[in-house]
């Protein structure tokens, strides 16, 4: 007998849900800043799922500064208003929605950044990340096989070496949808990707070389037939 595995919009669906219901209970138990949540073993019989479901759902909350967890302490409402939380959570589950051209813009943005700070801030190893990462790329289109992955870890090893946490955070919280949606657009044909090289190597040697607007310009350049095939889907 085969047992039925949730599909990943299924298992977004109930984190979702969980998501809104913890968002009712501090609603419902009139609970301030400060004040305890049920333990997570507690909030799972009371939803009717997993704790691995619960656990998933405050950390998500947690990431957005709705919750904080202390150790061997417990969960607790973080100090927020009751009406800009109700208004956060609303966000945080229409967020789930992503679309393709909504990840573009995301990472066009940071990327912009990334590679101009990247110039100022990289050191020796920052630099060794890049071209390890940006050598796999070459040697995977060379061969003509797909290598989104390896051009998303140049990207991200551009974001480690600009020294900003947060950024870097951010690019890592996006890169899975990413890789999800440019296989699904097949954005990236070989021509295109062998272009790539040419790119990434262009943006490198801006990074090496410590010059901030070039990098930027280069990781522009590199963006702008992603960006207009983007808005033409």
């Amino acid at each position: 007998m085969k047992l039925d595995t949730p599909t990943k919009s299924e298992n977004t669906k109930v984190l979702n849900e969980i998501i809104s219901s913890i968002g009712e209970l501090i609603n419902m138990k009139n609970l301030e800043p400060g004040d305890k949540l049920p333990s997570e073993r507690m909030l799972s019989e009371k939803f009717g799922v997993s704790r691995g479901i619960v656990r998933d759902a405050i950390q998500k909350l947690e990431l957005y500064g709705l919750l904080a967890s202390k150790p061997q302490s417990g969960t607790f409402v973080a100090n927020i208003g009751v009406t800009a939380m109700n208004g956060m959570i609303e966000d945080i589950l229409r967020l789930e929605e992503q679309d393709f051209k909504g990840l573009v813009e995301t990472r066009i943005l940071l990327e912009l950044k990334t590679a101009r700070l990247a110039s100022m801030r990289r050191t020796k190893a920052d630099l060794d990340n890049m071209k390890s990462a940006l050598t796999a790329y070459a040697e995977k289109v060379t061969r003509g096989e797909n290598a989104v992955e390896e051009d998303l870890l140049f990207h991200l090893a551009v974001a480690k070496a600009c020294g900003n946490a947060t950024i870097n955070t951010f690019m890592l919280m996006i890169t899975p949808e990413i890789i999800t949606n440019f296989e699904k657009h097949h954005v990236c044909g070989n021509s295109r990707a062998l272009l790539g090289i040419e790119e990434h190597q262009a943006i490198y040697d801006a990074i090496e070389q410590q010059k901030p607007q070039l990098a930027k310009q280069k990781m522009k350049d590199h963006f702008s037939e992603l960006y207009q095939y983007c808005y033409n889907i």
